[in-house]
This record gives C-alpha cells, sequence and structure tokens, in this order.
C-alpha cells in the first residue's frame, strides 16, 4: 500500500504545498516550515527533528491544520515515515534489562498498563520485534509521548532517551 502526505506552509492547510509518497529524513531542503498537513492515504509517523529524531506523532487519513497545538509543541513536522501496511500475526519479546537481558515477556496483542500487568519495577528496557508494527506510549491508557517500532532489534532504550513506556498497541491494518 502506498501513502502520500501534503504539508502547506500556513495555517488551515492553505499557501504553498509539496507532497510526499514515502520517507523523508530531512524536509527542510522542500520548505522550511510545516504548519499543517493533510494525510490522503496511509499511516505516518511524524518527528520534529531531521532523521527521524525527536519527539514521534502518529497520523492517519486527515486534515491536520493545528497540529502544533495537538502536539503542545512550537516544532514544525521536520521528518516523517510511512509506517508499511502489514496483515499478519503480531510478536514481540519485550526485556527487563538492556541488551536482552532479565524476565522475558512475549506479546501477541495489545497492553493498556504494562506496569501493572507484568510488574517490572523499571519497566521493559529493550525489545525484539519479530512481527508486525508497534506503537508504544509513555503512560498507561496510551497516553503520552510516543513511539514507533517495527520489525528489529532494539537492545537498548538509552539511545531514545531513555524511555519508559506503560502501554503498548499494534498498528492494524483499519489504521490505515
Amino acid at each position: 500500500m502506498n501513502g502520500r502526505v501534503s504539508r502547506t506552509r500556513q495555517h488551515g492547510t492553505l499557501g504553498r504545498s509539496w507532497e510526499c509518497s514515502g520517507d523523508c529524513a530531512d524536509m527542510s531542503s522542500y520548505m522550511n516550515r510545516c504548519h499543517s498537513f493533510r494525510v490522503m492515504s496511509g499511516c505516518w509517523m511524524f518527528y520534529d527533528q531531521p532523521n527521524y529524531m525527536g519527539h514521534q506523532y502518529c497520523f492517519r487519513r486527515g486534515e491536520y491544520s493545528d497540529y502544533m497545538s495537538m502536539w503542545g509543541s512550537s516544532s514544525w513536522v521536520r521528518s516523517c515515515r510511512m509506517i508499511p501496511w502489514y496483515n499478519g500475526s503480531y510478536r514481540m519479546r519485550m526485556y527487563e534489562r538492556d541488551n536482552y537481558m532479565g524476565q522475558m515477556m512475549e506479546m501477541t496483542g495489545d497492553c493498556d498498563n504494562f506496569m501493572n500487568r507484568y510488574n517490572w519495577s523499571h519497566g521493559c528496557l529493550s525489545c525484539h520485534v519479530m512481527d508486525g508494527h508497534w506503537m508504544m506510549y509513555e503512560h498507561p491508557n496510551y497516553m503520552g509521548r510516543m513511539w514507533y517500532f517495527g520489525p528489529g532489534h532494539y537492545r537498548n532504550f538509552s539511545n531514545w532517551g531513555n524511555m519508559r513506556f506503560n502501554s503498548m498497541r499494534r498498528v492494524m491494518s483499519d489504521w490505515y
């Protein structure tokens, strides 16, 4: 599935626009500011820093004329990445410590409060996503800062700002 997003400079999705149909590590060569955008298809992660760094935000199809107030931030979108469409099984191993050490839990479904369900005092500090795409959230009930995890190895979350998450859910096909 191919995704498209259109970004504009001025408020209310008016003004000069630029259309993107794939990942973009640095939007500054296309436009220096983005005040609003429209997701025309797909599911996208937006970042407030170049090279897919900084705070992450997930957006589905729709118009976002004032996303900065939604974020509670004055930062502009600096990079974006399309989350690939997926319709298979979901599986992720989560570990209590860095480098896949300590207690391990295998997840196949959503969890609205990880700390309460598994009683890990420090949360999960590394994981291996084997199948599917996942969103991790700072607070229970899918609230707060979010992080996207696609298939791969995540040995140490200190590279990601020492994040601690308390809920997670699968990026399902109905998000597209």
